[in-house]
């Protein structure tokens, strides 16, 4: 008889794998890590002004780099950094001068002839029937003509209204100062910081990130120089329009237009409107009706001619990506928001672009080496 076979062995099923708990050590390190990120987070609210202050600064020396370091070439960095500031300051002292004594002259004479303006209103209401009658019921007419009698005498009141304006005005220049000292000092210090932080990085990252850097510092400069340059066509030519029509107040109403033009999308037509509702007054229907033709025509030239040539040669983002990026912009840091926001959404891009390079050149590289001969 032959030996007796043993019955087939049934395969035993894979050992389950008992996850150990979590330690106490693992759980005190993840409470940890949540103390921090909230602390962290909320010290970024405590610290939000002079954050913003240091990435407004930061935003202001990239831009203001291009001009100091062309005087830099021919001067001392220091005495350039000087010349550009004091042409930064000349600005506002001229806008100043432009538009403050128009707008003091004008608020006075309004002051002054409140009282025969509702006189004119009265006697329009008088030869009016359907006004006659509401003036007959309401006297409003007499209700305004008393008020504006009393006007004069509340000037005096406004003295509180004025001291809340004063102090936030001189907050305002306290920040405009510190902003100004802060991207002084990034000027002065020139590529050293940057230079500084590459060096913590190893040597095959180290160039690419300089030349994402070098290509995000021209496409804010550019950008920066091509709004003022568009911004400067807008008003030169509205003040020439301007003129011809006999608005007074031109000079003004271009610093209007100039700084209008300066926000992405929206701005030109805010300041064609304000500049349409100031030609109401001058010289209505003939000045509004050559104002608003000649803002229709030019803000086609602007948007088909001169701010493509400057969106392609600064920054070439997407339209889609403009109108996004200024969106968040003006919602997270209003009008200041929408003014960066394009040069932001652009060094972003030109980021994404660098590193999506470097990722295809290493893959690349991974193909293309050589293997290893197996061992014999």
């Amino acid at each position: 008889m032959g030996v007796p076979l043993d019955p087939p062995r049934r395969p035993e099923p894979p050992a389950v794998q008992v996850r150990p708990g979590l330690s106490a050590r693992d759980v005190a390190r993840t409470v940890l890590v949540v103390v921090c990120v909230a602390i962290s987070l909320y010290l970024v609210y405590l610290l939000r002004k002079p954050i913003g202050w240091v990435l407004i600064a930061t935003f202001l020396a990239v831009a203001l780099s291009g001009p100091v370091n062309w005087l830099n070439e021919r001067m001392r960095r220091g005495f350039a950094i000087l010349l550009v500031y004091l042409g930064l300051l000349l600005v506002p002292i001229g806008i100043g001068a432009l538009v403050v004594p128009p707008l003091v002259t004008q608020l006075n004479n309004l002051v002054e002839n409140l009282p025969e303006y509702a006189q004119d209103a009265e006697d329009f209401s008088h030869r009016n029937p359907t006004l006659r009658k509401i003036e007959k019921n309401y006297d409003v007419v007499g209700k305004l003509k008393e008020q504006a009698q009393k006007l004069p005498a509340r000037i005096g009141d406004a003295a509180s209204v004025l001291g809340g304006i004063g102090l936030g005005l001189v907050n305002s220049l306290f920040a405009l100062f510190t902003i100004l000292v802060l991207a002084a000092f990034l000027l002065g210090s020139g590529r050293s910081w940057v230079d500084r932080a590459l060096e913590l990085r190893p040597p095959e990252h180290r160039e690419r990130i300089r030349t994402a850097l070098d290509h995000m510092s021209r496409a804010v400069g550019s950008y920066v120089g091509g709004a003022l340059a568009q911004a400067t066509v807008a008003a030169v030519s509205a003040y020439v329009v301007l003129l011809i029509l006999g608005v007074p107040f031109g000079a003004a109403l271009a610093i209007i237009v100039f700084f209008a033009d300066l926000i992405p999308l929206v701005g030109a037509t805010l300041g064609a409107v304000v500049v349409g509702i100031v030609t109401v007054f001058a010289d209505f229907p003939t000045a509004t009706i050559v104002w608003a033709i000649f803002s229709v025509i030019y803000q086609q030239v602007e948007n088909t001619l001169i701010q493509p040539q400057i969106q392609r040669r600064a920054v070439d983002v997407h339209p889609f990506v403009v109108l996004v990026s200024v969106l968040f912009g003006a919602t997270l840091l209003g009008v200041l928001g929408a003014l960066v926001a394009i040069p932001v959404a652009a060094s972003v891009q030109i980021g994404i672009r660098e590193w999506w390079r470097y990722r295809h050149d290493q893959a690349v590289g991974e193909l293309v080496s050589p293997t290893e001969p197996a061992p014999s």
